[in-house]
């Protein structure tokens, strides 16, 4: 699947994650863009958890971008999750 439209999820808040998801053209392949307050210690663990949502959820082609405040593994990948299915149309966001 390739998201179709802008979306977002998340907060700047801490032990949050702010999650922008970006449709790219068909076979663009994935673009994982990661700031965190954490990124020395623990981005190969956010990186593995976002990949592993994107795996699941069959996403091929996106721009991620990923604005992190030391949020645990189970945030991650519910804001992940949240973001990709509002930019699939499938969820309706908040706002």
């Amino acid at each position: 699947m390739t998201p179709k439209f802008k979306a977002q999820a998340g907060t700047f808040e801490s032990s949050d994650i702010m999650i922008l998801i970006e449709p790219v053209q068909p076979d663009t392949g994935r673009q994982v863009d990661i700031s965190s307050t954490v990124i020395l210690q623990f981005e190969a663990d956010i990186t593995k958890t976002i990949i592993q949502v994107l795996d699941e959820l069959e996403i091929k082609d996106v721009h991620l971008i990923a604005k992190d405040k030391g949020a645990l593994n189970q945030t991650i990948r519910a804001r992940v999750e949240t973001a990709i299915k509002r930019s699939l149309g499938i969820q309706k966001g908040t706002l």
